[in-house]
């Protein structure tokens, strides 16, 4: 394929060693490690604020084997993680990569955590996914980032930061997965500690408002973009947002020596002697390739993504255009989530996540039949894998979540928020549904009321004994770390039994695309022949997933993309040895910074 010409005549140039495109976890990664190393590093941003997708997500990111883990005393053998990967991944089980994700894993995490402003909290009671699985941990495999007061970032930088996704937040206000978000839900039973909690974090959050016109507190995604982009500037990476690349730069060998990018003062060109990182979030907004990919999508528009608009497959187009493979065999071409749909006043459409409620007891969900179809407890892609299975050729795919008046004071359903928010906004909308009765909530819904009525009768009769024949809701681990321990004897299962009754229309969706570019275990981009593009690298979701399109455990996203990123970082800089990061060796690393202020966070 022919490489586009080089314009270098015709416009302003700026020279640095290495050019990141794209700002979430791989870019900003990337961009910290190579300028630890001495490099002159520029990160490129089309959108006009920083961290994509991932100031949108949990934060949460899978490292088997992280330094953290052992500094708790859990020295897991990394045969077990490839047993599990091997059993999950299946024939999309790519050793070579697997491998050197693992065994980049406790450095990446070790370099992070003792060079730069970005510190991690340990994921001590995280379980993977499928814990009948040979290999399948129960905890210690995960690390979340420490959460990060805005007031540490400069108010230069702190203007170029996504906020956090509303439809996740509190009023704008991010709540982290584990103590905090316990807390918070405590509050809604009249918990004086809960109540206290609540109040102190929204009292501070409001200040925030008006003090400085954001929040301030960042937990999840944004703190662990919040902590990257400081330590990029820390080590004076250049970043510019509003600036989308247009094209690569080759030179007459093939290899990559920068982009023509768009800047807010026009096209610049960007000369990178070293090379170019592609990090630009995936394909998650391109209908076109959601048409062509998706399954059951068939005009690319019935699929609600959790991703920026910018995500249209910017660093792939151009990376094919320089004869890059766009590898598609994967087992799904994205990340799925069930999401709903929030109608705002103003007419703007919210796109709500479904991570934590499935799990919680008191609700089920059904399809327009009124016939379960998954273990709701599961993951989020179990979730819409299943809807998208069980739905017939030709019928929309959607399903609703369903739950009685005892739920819906006490744990969220979807977007509606329990005791103390009232619940008459999200009726008012037709966010959310309701019926007296079963029946009335299915001519609501439009859903088959005999259906809906048997499978609630026979849910029930289970559910009053703890076990569900059909999909074993809350036998694994995963399922009852999910549920409520005060619920007994499941902590996933309780009957639907007093109404009124409520559901929210969940439709396929997704936090970013697994299909992407093939790369080696270097992070290099690969040509259609199966060779390294010169000079071209790339990380997160502009890389085919290293778990092949699979869901093993929750944080295969922002894993990865930590990982490949610095892999790529190191590889850009020369790097040969991980001694040369100036890093304890995770084997003796005893260190822990930031766990105690939340005690072992978990999510």
């Amino acid at each position: 394929m022919t490489a586009p010409v080089n314009p270098s005549s015709a416009l302003p140039s700026l020279d640095c060693d290495v050019l990141v495109v794209g700002s979430g976890a791989g870019g900003l990664s990337a961009a910290v490690t190579a300028a630890y190393h001495g490099l002159k590093v520029v990160v490129v941003e089309k959108a006009d604020v920083c961290g994509g997708a991932t100031s949108w997500s949990g934060g949460w990111a899978w490292t088997p084997g992280n330094p953290l883990a052992k500094a708790d005393g859990v020295n897991e053998d990394r045969e077990l993680f490839r047993t599990y990967l091997r059993h999950r991944l299946g024939r999309n089980y790519q050793e070579e990569r697997v491998e050197a994700f693992l065994e980049a894993v406790p450095h990446m995490v070790g370099f992070f955590q003792d060079k730069t402003s970005l510190q991690f909290v340990p994921g001590t009671k995280i379980k993977d996914i499928y814990g009948s699985t040979p290999g399948a941990g129960t905890g210690h495999r995960s690390v979340g980032p420490k959460p990060l007061n805005a007031r540490k970032i400069k108010p230069e930088l702190r203007a170029k930061m996504r906020h956090q996704l509303y439809e996740t937040s509190f009023l704008g206000m991010g709540i982290m997965a584990g103590p905090d978000l316990t807390k918070f839900l405590s509050a809604s039973q009249g918990n004086i500690k809960g109540i206290f909690h609540a109040g102190w974090r929204v009292a501070f959050h409001a200040l925030d408002l008006v003090t400085h016109r954001r929040n301030m507190q960042l937990v999840n995604g944004t703190a662990l973009t919040g902590r990257l982009l400081k330590s990029a500037d820390d080590l004076g990476v250049e970043i510019r947002v509003s600036t989308p690349a247009r094209h690569l730069l080759t030179d007459a060998s093939g290899k990559v020596t920068g982009a023509v990018v768009l800047s807010p003062d026009g096209e610049l060109q960007i000369n990178a002697s070293r090379g170019v990182v592609l990090a630009a979030g995936g394909f998650p907004n391109d209908v076109s390739r959601r048409k062509e990919l998706f399954p059951k999508t068939p005009t690319g528009r019935e699929h609600w993504t959790l991703a920026p608009k910018e995500t249209t497959g910017d660093g792939i187009t151009m990376a094919q255009a320089v004869g890059a493979r766009f590898e598609t065999d994967v087992e799904s071409p994205a990340a799925w989530c069930p999401v709903s749909l929030v109608p705002y006043r103003n007419g703007r459409t919210g796109t709500f996540p479904h991570i934590m409620d499935r799990a919680k007891p008191g609700s089920i969900g059904v399809r327009r039949d009124g016939r379960r179809f998954v273990n709701e407890a599961n993951g989020y892609y179990d979730y819409v894998e299943g809807l998208l299975k069980a739905t017939p050729e030709g019928e929309p795919v959607e399903a609703w979540q369903i739950a009685d008046a005892a739920f819906v004071r006490k744990f969220p359903l979807g977007m509606a928020k329990p005791l103390p928010v009232p619940l008459f906004p999200y009726l008012r909308s037709g966010y959310l549904k309701k019926g007296n009765t079963l029946e009335e909530l299915a001519a609501a819904c439009g859903i088959d009321p005999h259906g809906l009525a048997a499978t609630v009768a026979e849910f029930n009769v289970n559910a009053r004994k703890g076990v569900d024949p059909d999909f074993d809701r809350g036998a694994s681990e995963f399922n009852r770390y999910g549920g409520d321990p005060t619920n007994t004897p499941n902590p996933s299962l309780r009957p639907l039994e007093k109404g009124p009754f409520y559901a929210v229309r969940i439709v396929p969706g997704s936090f970013g695309t697994f299909a992407g570019l093939a790369a080696d275990s270097r992070a290099r981009v690969l040509n259609n022949q199966g060779r390294p593009i010169g000079g071209l690298y790339v990380a997160g979701n502009d890389q085919a997933s290293v778990m092949g399109g699979h869901y093993p455990a929750g944080g295969i996203n922002l894993g990865p993309a930590l990982t490949f990123g610095y892999v790529a970082g190191r590889d850009l800089a020369g790097a040969t040895h991980y001694e040369d990061d100036g890093t304890a060796a995770p084997d003796t690393m005893t260190g822990n910074e930031g766990a105690a202020d939340i005690q072992h966070a978990s999510a």
